[in-house]
């Protein structure tokens, strides 16, 4: 992990300082009759006061060592703390990702189970197309005609106005469960397709016929022998679908009003707030890598093999 997110943090550090553009220029172009003590600004003063005086690799050699003690540093605009504000946003995020994870595997567990069960029939075809279908429509174009066509026809639409769970616990997760539908479409049609494609190759392996010649019920042949061996790979694809859920919440947000990491994620690489794309950034790497630990550490839960190893 640690030399992942040491190659993590200088890719972040440089990618949005090669963006065309600086922030710098940004700031007095917003403000071009702005002045201090009654000249123009000191452009010179502006970058010394924010730290870019010095070369890149002395910023980054900065950057790092305020980070490895808690502190992400303060915006290059408001000057606020970029942890409070992360703090202050995640929850939204975060509550718009468990929402969606949760309906993903809800939906694709159950129908990619039966699909392999039932190979070839009404039903299995069925899950097929529905698998097909949530990979091919893309969850922003599904948020946008949500968003228009119930307004056009019903004259209704999803409130812009964020609820808080603390204010309305009802109404809150009403706003949310539409636009964690979406955004869990796209990670329920792989979980199907891979969970399907793995419980038929280990239905024909040799101890499953077995488990059933020995006049063992459905249900246990299923659940006891077949689907833990089957489930390592489909943990695996679940566990990089935090790439989606990050990349997805930042669309899915701004199409829906809701004021959480990706909106703010979204206004800084428009700001080109360096501290806090680089602080979000190094934020989601982090959690990414320990959910992908977590996800190794399971497979020995689910095949006792590995352990022995």
């Amino acid at each position: 992990m640690i030399p992942t997110l040491l190659l993590v943090s200088v890719v972040v550090f440089l990618t949005i300082r090669l963006i065309p553009g600086d922030v710098i220029a940004l700031m007095v172009a917003q403000h071009p009759q702005a002045s201090i003590g009654g000249q123009q600004i000191d452009v010179e003063a502006i970058r010394q006061a924010l730290g870019m005086d010095v070369p890149v690799p002395v910023q980054y050699v900065r950057w790092v060592g305020d980070m490895l003690r808690g502190d992400l540093g303060t915006s290059l605009w408001t000057g606020r703390s970029v942890m409070e504000d992360v703090l202050f946003k995640l929850p939204i995020t975060f509550e718009l990702g468990l929402m969606a994870f949760i309906i993903a595997q809800l939906v694709a567990l159950p129908i990619g189970l039966y699909s392999a069960i039932r190979q070839d029939t009404a039903g299995d075809y069925f899950g097929r197309s529905f698998a097909i279908i949530c990979l091919a429509v893309p969850s922003f174009w599904l948020g946008t005609m949500v968003m228009v066509l119930p307004s056009i026809w019903w004259t209704w639409a999803p409130s812009p106005v964020y609820i808080p769970f603390k204010e309305d616990p009802l109404a809150n997760l009403g706003q949310f469960l539409i636009p964690a539908a979406l955004l869990g479409m796209a990670m329920a049609g792989t979980t199907m397709r891979m969970l399907r494609t793995t419980m038929l190759e280990v239905l024909r392996q040799d101890y499953v016929r077995t488990a059933w010649s020995k006049g063992l019920t459905e249900r246990v042949v299923i659940i006891r022998h077949a689907l833990r061996n089957a489930l390592i790979p489909v943990v695996t694809i679940i566990s990089g679908q935090i790439g989606i859920m990050i990349g997805g919440a930042v669309i899915i947000e701004q199409i829906f009003s809701l004021p959480g990491m990706g909106r703010l994620f979204l206004d800084a690489i428009t700001r080109r707030d360096y501290p806090f794309v680089c602080g979000i950034n190094m934020l989601f790497a982090t959690v990414g890598l320990i959910i992908i630990l977590i996800t190794d550490l399971s497979y020995a839960y689910l095949d006792p093999r590995i352990r022995y190893r």
